[in-house]
């Protein structure tokens, strides 16, 4: 198993976590925090993979005759995107009210969240 796929998410997450930490608008924050969230597909997808795996279907294979997918990993990679959508529904419906209520999506210029 190569280290490359653990690389990769990590690239990405760094990615989203520097857009996120630079960003000027309160709809690059919300893609920022999705490609931050892309990069745990990434992670579940290398830590399930097996060489030369197959389904989880036990129908028509012997035990022990090849080597399966860990069918947690798929199940929790299916429950990831569920929570990645649903947070970014949340996260845009909260961004079209504050652009209602303040007229602006620039997090600088909202002087009510200032303490």
């Amino acid at each position: 198993m190569s280290v490359l796929p653990y690389l990769v998410a990590a690239w990405i997450f760094l990615v989203g976590c520097y857009g996120l930490a630079t960003s000027r608008n309160l709809l690059h924050a919300v893609g920022c925090l999705a490609v931050c969230q892309s990069s745990t597909y990434v992670l579940l997808l290398a830590v399930g993979y097996r060489d030369d795996g197959t389904a989880p279907v036990f129908s028509d294979l012997a035990p022990g005759s090849r080597p399966l997918v860990d069918p947690v990993v798929q199940a929790l990679a299916l429950t990831d995107v569920v929570v990645g959508a649903t947070l970014t529904a949340l996260l845009l419906a909260l961004v079209i009210q504050v652009s209602k209520r303040h007229g602006t999506v620039d997090p600088d210029e909202l002087s009510e969240l200032r303490g």
